[in-house]
């Protein structure tokens, strides 16, 4: 018998729905949510009762019975670092998601969403590799200063979901393979997977590791601190500087690698330079992780919305190709990533997780 599950991604402007039946999408749609919607409400939490009866009216509309659904999956939130996997939505779960204990931030309403609708018709709910999944070895905090101890924020759902996918499809387990994971979209993350685990990271978020699109990645540290005490610039802008307005931004004031070669391909040697530039540092990422792992690397991942462009994953081949074998799966999936993690864990593949 088919599981149908419901897949609540909530953005900070919209919330993207999804309904499967096994892996097979039915049918997916994003119900966007104005400003002024939004600025109603004096947190994240308190959107929930918004946001849960625009699913419902929505569901109804299309002539979806909630009560038909096997399982409600959420999109993880800002919870304590947790090890991968697929995490029951229990109380101890809501409550973090509720509080914020790493930020708040809409995702958290995906299972706080999902674990309001499963109860109320019996099933149950779950929430899949968030972007706080921490499995980093000891060693791979150290920074060299201990106040600032290297942490854990990349792109775990899609990271897990295609490391999975190409252990799935080359008839081995994930647990029995080492692998350098690449994820290239509005951040860039690389991490080094041995056997089931992401043992290293570049945090993808505001700290090291190739500059992205939106984020500068690691920045010379002295002249960052003159940046921050010059009096120029106040902290939020400093910040902005190195997520939001860097990499790509920062250089070519566009965060699309389209645009990126349409400006290359009229002439542009600026921007052939910048991405030369970007293709060396995620080069030099997977090095350093191949190194994480001694060598002994069985295959390189390339994702996320940059692998597309054949040009930048063909380039990133030249030079990190004597690594290992390269696999490319472009885009990536959240919904149906999350949809897997449950399937996972209902047809016994997997422990479900407690938090």
């Amino acid at each position: 018998m088919a599981v149908k599950s419901l897949i609540i991604n909530p953005g900070s402007t919209s919330t993207k729905l999804g309904v499967f039946e096994d892996e097979t999408l039915l049918f997916e749609e994003t119900l966007r949510h104005s400003t002024e919607e939004i600025a109603q409400y004096d947190s994240i939490f308190a959107q929930k009762d918004f946001r849960k009866n625009i699913i419902l009216s929505f569901l109804k509309d299309k002539g979806v019975d909630v009560k038909s659904f096997n399982v409600i999956v959420g999109r993880g939130g800002m919870l304590k670092p947790i090890p991968g996997g697929t995490y029951a939505v229990t109380d101890a779960l809501l409550e973090d998601l509720k509080v914020g204990v790493q930020g708040q931030h809409a995702s958290n309403l995906g299972g706080i969403l999902a674990r309001e609708i499963a109860d109320e018709i019996g099933v149950p709910s779950y929430i899949v590799d968030p972007v706080v999944v921490d499995e980093l070895m000891p060693i791979s905090r150290y920074s060299g200063v201990p106040e600032l101890p290297r942490k854990s924020v990349f792109h775990a759902l899609n990271q897990k979901a295609v490391a999975k996918r190409y252990a799935k499809e080359s008839g081995k387990a994930y647990e029995s393979l080492n692998l350098i994971v690449v994820h290239m979209g509005g951040g860039v993350s690389v991490g080094a997977h041995e056997k089931g685990k992401v043992v290293d990271i570049f945090n993808a978020l505001d700290g090291d590791g190739a500059f992205s699109p939106e984020r500068a990645g690691g920045v010379p540290s002295g002249a960052l601190i003159k940046m921050c005490f010059s009096g120029n610039y106040s902290e939020s802008e400093v910040y902005k500087k190195i997520v939001g307005n860097g990499g790509f931004n920062a250089y070519l004031g566009t965060n699309d690698m389209r645009n990126v070669n349409k400006m290359i391909d009229e002439g542009d040697d600026h921007a052939y330079e910048v991405r030369e530039a970007f293709i060396m540092q995620v080069a030099k990422d997977i090095g350093s992780m191949a190194c994480v792992l001694n060598g002994k690397v069985d295959q390189i991942i390339v994702t996320g919305g940059i692998a597309y462009n054949e040009t930048v994953v063909n380039k990133i081949k030249e030079r990190a190709g004597f690594i290992a074998p390269f696999t490319v799966y472009p885009g990536e999936d959240e919904l149906l990533a999350l949809a897997q993690g449950a399937l996972r864990v209902l047809n016994g593949e997997e422990k479900v997780m407690e938090y």
